[in-house]
């Protein structure tokens, strides 16, 4: 929750608002999250973020935007941890997945620009796997945001140990009542479905503008401690140390250039969403030619 557990349980991903199927938008732009979000994992080989990533990424925009689809997502790439890129997909429920899913398979032509895609793209990675997440209202806090304004997720993985799921979520009442007293603080919570890690996964996503909002972090735990009191963050470190197994949080990048945008959110923004193409590499200068023979 945010850095959320963060200070609170001494823990160093969303994610709220990010709503990339259709649904009702008001005039600000602010959209609750998907109820559905799929994550596509792209594990990258040393020396292959960046440009250079982003010219086989290219490939995939490029094919969608050809097609007019419907359905749009956002890009964003590792600060912290591995080398590696998250392709973030939302729909409004499971069988709106399945819809969209049918649909390209009768759609021959982008299918196989897609597969010509996968294959580029593939040369660039060390592994990759994917995840299907459904939304908590219940563990989320003020969730709802325009997310085309934002920048940067903060995305944090909890996994609960086996027969301690009152445990937590005893704990996510409790930091989510202390937060509510504080302002600027928001978090998207999604169950694990679907994915690499078996038993009862959260994955928690916190939305932020900028780099800035990190360094407010610190007096916003600050506020939070104050409003829990001495007795209160003691229950909340005893039931972290009874339900959590395991934790860890990651800060990602959005990146625009592998990102496939509605118009919306270009509207917002058009010189961040709609940036140059990523430069392609230069050639190797001529060799010099080999001297007159003697």
């Amino acid at each position: 929750m945010k850095k959320v557990m963060g200070l609170v349980f001494g823990m160093a991903i969303l994610l709220g608002g990010l709503n990339l199927a259709a649904a009702q938008e008001n005039t600000s732009g602010v959209k609750p999250p998907p109820k559905v979000l799929i994550i596509a994992r792209e594990f990258l080989k040393p020396g292959r973020m960046g440009s250079i990533h982003e010219r086989t990424e290219s490939a995939f925009v490029q094919a969608f935007t050809r097609a007019k689809w419907p359905t749009h997502y956002i890009a964003v790439d590792s600060l912290s941890g591995k080398p590696r890129s998250l392709f973030l997909i939302g729909y409004d429920s499971f069988d709106a997945w399945e819809k969209d899913y049918a649909a390209l398979q009768k759609n021959p032509a982008l299918a196989a620009a897609l597969d010509h895609a996968s294959l580029v793209d593939g040369d660039l990675q060390s592994d990759a796997d994917s995840s299907v997440l459904s939304f908590n209202e219940d563990y989320s806090l003020r969730s709802s945001v325009n997310i085309a304004q934002m920048r940067y997720f903060e995305i944090s993985l909890y996994h609960v140990r086996a027969g301690h799921q009152k445990d937590w979520e005893e704990l996510v009442k409790l930091v989510k009542a202390g937060y509510e007293k504080v302002p600027d603080v928001r978090w998207a919570c999604y169950d694990l479905v679907y994915g690499q890690q078996e038993g009862r996964t959260y994955v928690i996503f916190s939305p932020l503008k900028s780099a800035s909002e990190i360094d407010a972090e610190a007096a916003q735990d600050k506020a939070f401690t104050a409003a829990m009191g001495p007795d209160g963050m003691k229950k909340l470190a005893e039931l972290e140390a009874t339900a959590i197994e395991s934790s860890q949080t990651n800060l990602f990048a959005f990146n625009p250039r592998m990102s496939y945008p509605s118009d919306d959110w270009v509207k917002t923004d058009p010189q961040f969403w709609k940036p140059a193409p990523p430069p392609m590499p230069k050639k190797p200068a001529a060799a010099p030619a080999p001297p007159a023979a003697q």
